[in-house]
C-alpha cells in the first residue's frame, strides 16, 4: 500500500474505533492484513478477520485471520461484540447483499454494533485519477459497481438491525453506518 493508501485506511479504522467499547470482541470482514487490529491493541479483547487476498491464516495472541469470504471462512459458533465492513460494501454484488445482512445478525450478539463505511460515488473517479497519477494502488476498483450509500439503511435493517448512527466523513467522500443488532 502506498501512502495515501495508508492514510485512508486509517481515518476509517479511526472511525470504526469510535463506536467499539474496550474489551469488545471484533469479527473485521475485508480485513486484509490486520492492521486495524494492531491498532487497537489494548482496547479489543480479540479480533477475528476474513479477507479473500490473504495466502494462509495469521495467528497473533490478539487475532486470527483467514483466507476466504464471509462468512465460510469464519469460525463456526462464534458472536462478537462487534462486525467492522471498512471500504467492503462496495464490493459485493447487489445480489448478495441481503443475505450479507443475514449472516452479519447471526455473527453478532445481541446489541452487537455492525460498523460500516462506504465511499460516495464520485470517489471511484477520483481514485481512478490518483492510480493513474500513481499516488495509490488498485483497491479493487474493478469491483466497485456504483454503490449508493443510501442503499445501506434498507440492506442492513428491520428484521435484523437499527440504524444508531450515519455521517459523512472526509469532505463527503466517504460516509459511515452504525447500526445496532435488534
Amino acid at each position: 500500500m502506498k501512502a495515501l493508501d495508508k492514510y485512508l485506511q486509517r481515518v476509517r479504522i479511526q472511525k470504526a474505533r469510535n463506536f467499539i467499547q474496550k474489551n469488545d470482541s471484533v469479527l473485521d470482514i475485508g480485513s486484509v492484513d490486520g492492521i486495524m487490529f494492531e491498532s487497537w491493541k489494548g482496547h479489543i479483547s480479540k479480533g477475528v478477520g476474513v479477507d479473500p487476498t490473504l495466502k494462509e491464516p495469521i495467528k497473533t495472541e490478539l487475532y486470527s485471520l483467514y483466507p476466504g469470504y464471509f462468512p465460510e471462512a469464519c469460525p463456526k459458533g462464534e458472536t462478537f461484540n462487534a462486525i467492522t465492513l471498512l471500504a467492503v460494501l462496495e464490493h459485493i454484488p447487489t445480489t448478495q447483499q441481503k443475505e450479507l445482512a443475514k449472516n452479519c445478525f447471526e455473527y453478532l450478539k445481541p446489541k452487537g454494533k455492525l460498523i460500516i463505511t462506504v465511499p460516495s460515488p464520485q470517489v471511484d473517479t477520483i481514485l481512478e485519477i490518483l492510480l493513474k497519477l500513481g499516488l495509490i494502488e488498485g483497491m479493487s476498483l474493478e469491483e466497485h459497481y456504483g454503490y449508493k450509500p443510501g442503499d445501506t439503511e434498507s440492506i442492513f435493517t428491520s428484521p435484523y438491525f437499527k440504524l444508531l448512527h450515519k455521517e459523512k466523513f472526509q469532505l463527503g467522500l466517504n460516509n459511515l453506518f452504525v447500526f445496532e443488532r435488534i
